[in-house]
């Protein structure tokens, strides 16, 4: 099958396209070449003279949990300094990439196309330090696995800007890196060596590119399908299924009763089918404890609608459920998660969160592609 050509697979080809003379590269193990040839490895073979490696959310090695990451150190593979950039902005993230010399970062982490996942975050951090220090941003392009034609979910209020959204974008924001690298609009210069053979209609599937996880949570494309949505439930009681080997496709509470599933299959949401599953997470919110909810079955990915689906899913669980649905995580987190305050008050007043979402649109604005 022939597969899209991303940018980092360009770079290793054309060590031209980055420019620069000493390149950090801010990767994690989604850096890859198709023949799943790390990044770094592969510049380095190609003559690149990179010099410097960061990680975000996770780790460079992917091995933290979420909100976690790992501490700099030394790559054992290439012997290049690893800097830790996770949780790190304005004066503190500009320390750390003065201190490692570079005069070009290099972004190459694959997202999954949800607005409250960090690596674009990271990336709009960086670009905010490259413009401070007057640094290059090389950006090597990716696919958005859910593809480039749909975007859902209101716009994020500024006022709510965190880690989980810093700019204005839906919750499906049906963009590359590389194009929202374009959109954030910083002062600097600006490379984004695009990709190949990448169409806006493409899904992970049709990329002929190996899925590798983007976080220990993330362990498939199925997975990235459903989170824009059921990634919602991160600030609810509700287990979202973390500590189990469907994160975010398996989502239940204790209190849960046997009406959960029946009435969300009454609703007839497109492309989505929900068997009531009962799982039991290993880590995480109710751990050990056996929990009901349901297992969300994607029978029609292009008509599935994510965010629409997360959202019935919380009316239903707080119509059945008003007085043991509640909110958790750090302050605000629901909030943050879905860009303004209106979701939670709308499920606190009895309302349909149903409404706040408006039809799913094309993307418009910095494409490429």
């Amino acid at each position: 099958m022939p597969h899209v050509r991303t940018g980092a697979e360009r770079l290793a080809a054309d060590p031209a396209l980055a420019g620069g003379t000493r390149l950090g590269l801010i990767t994690n193990p989604t850096g890859v070449l198709p023949d799943l040839t790390p990044t770094p490895d592969a510049l380095l073979a190609a003559g690149l003279n990179l010099t410097a490696l960061f990680g975000p959310e996770h780790g460079m090695r992917g091995t933290a949990q979420a909100a976690g990451s790992e501490a700099d150190g030394v790559d054992e593979r290439t012997g290049l300094p690893v800097y830790d950039t996770h949780k790190l902005s304005g004066d503190a993230l500009d320390a750390v990439v003065a201190a490692s010399g570079v005069d070009t970062l290099v972004f190459d982490i694959a997202d999954v196309g949800a607005r409250f996942y960090t690596y674009v975050w990271t990336m709009y951090d960086l670009m905010a330090a490259a413009a401070r220090l007057g640094l290059r941003f090389v950006v090597l392009d990716r696919p958005n696995p859910l593809g480039g034609t749909v975007e859902e979910g209101p716009l994020l209020d500024p006022a709510y800007a965190s880690f989980v959204g810093r700019f204005p974008l839906p919750l499906r924001h049906g963009r590359t890196a590389g194009e929202l690298a374009g959109l954030y609009g910083f002062d600097l210069d600006l490379t984004v060596v695009t990709m190949e053979g990448w169409r806006r209609e493409m899904t992970h599937a049709g990329t002929g590119l190996p899925w590798v996880m983007p976080s220990v949570n993330m362990p498939t494309p199925e997975t990235a399908l459903v989170y824009p949505g059921t990634g919602l439930f991160e600030g609810t009681n509700f287990s979202e299924g973390r500590g189990t080997t469907r994160p975010f496709e398996l989502v239940g509470a204790p209190y849960l009763d046997a009406r959960f599933a029946p009435a969300l299959g009454e609703l007839g949401l497109p492309g989505v089918r929900f068997r009531e599953a009962w799982f039991t997470p290993t880590f995480h919110k109710h751990a050990g404890v056996p929990v009901r909810g349901v297992q969300l079955h994607v029978h029609d990915p292009a008509a599935f609608r994510p965010v629409l689906t997360g959202l019935s899913m919380l009316h239903v669980a707080r119509t059945l459920h008003p007085d043991e649905l509640r909110w958790e995580g750090p302050e605000l987190f629901l909030d943050h998660l879905w860009g303004s305050g209106t979701l939670k008050k709308c499920l606190e007043a009895g309302g349909d969160p149903r409404e706040l979402c408006p039809p799913p649109a094309h993307p418009e604005g910095g494409l490429l592609y």
